[in-house]
């Protein structure tokens, strides 16, 4: 994991107003959540907090985290991030103070490289899942796990058993869990589906009895 250093700021008061207010001015209100500590309420500013995530590590970045005005750092991770649901920036974030010798359970995101083969033949790709749930130390979360699935064809699946996790990290995730598959294409489906509606009509034309003769009825009328 990439360590980068952040500066904060502690802030004075909380609220939903306050925290519109320091958004105004240009911060993001966030909260430290220290070792055996009360949480601090803080602030930091979005270029500073953006840079911090935009190593290799992204939001699994290692952070030193120091208080504006203190000589001393915390380690830290990116523990919540809420983004605005327009316009995607961060507008508040949590902190979680760690040890480097730290193990935690977190998930890690999925990433798929190439084209199915299925999928260039008119299949297409069912995604089951994007993340991985893992442990191990803190230090060792990788940003991502990369999932090759040219060799896919149609109807063959990825599971979590084909992931190669590195070393010092469990997937928590049990091995038979489908992340994905290559569906048929559509068109063989609807044909598919129209034969057995017309296995199941003929099935039934079958099962009805043929009349020969009057029937009661007519007989009767007779």
């Amino acid at each position: 994991m990439d360590k980068v250093s952040i500066v904060v700021q502690k802030r004075d008061v909380t609220g939903t107003r306050n925290a519109k207010r320091l958004r105004k001015s240009g911060l993001i209100p966030g909260v430290f959540y220290g070792h055996g500590k009360a949480a601090t309420v803080i602030s930091v500013d979005p270029r500073a907090l953006r840079t911090a995530l935009s190593t290799s590590a992204g939001t699994h970045a290692v952070l030193e985290v120091n208080f504006e005005g203190q000589k001393a750092s915390h380690h830290a991770i990116v523990k919540e991030l809420e983004l605005d649901r327009v316009k995607s920036t961060v507008i508040h974030f949590d902190l979680q103070e760690i040890r480097l010798d730290e193990t935690i359970e977190t998930t890690v995101a999925l990433n798929f490289i190439g084209e199915a083969k299925g999928v260039k033949t008119g299949g297409m790709l069912d995604e089951s899942t994007r993340e991985v749930n893992v442990r191990g130390l803190v230090t060792a979360i990788p940003e991502h796990f990369e999932l090759d699935i040219s060799e896919l064809d149609v109807n063959d699946t990825a599971k979590i058993a084909d992931l190669v996790a590195p070393e010092g990290i469990e997937i928590l995730d049990e091995p038979d869990q489908v992340i994905c598959s290559v569906l048929p294409p559509r068109k063989i489906e609807e044909e598919a589906e129209e034969g057995a509606e017309e296995a199941v009509e003929e099935g039934a034309e079958a099962a009805e009895p043929e009349i020969v003769g009057k029937t009661d009825k007519e007989e009767a009328s007779d």
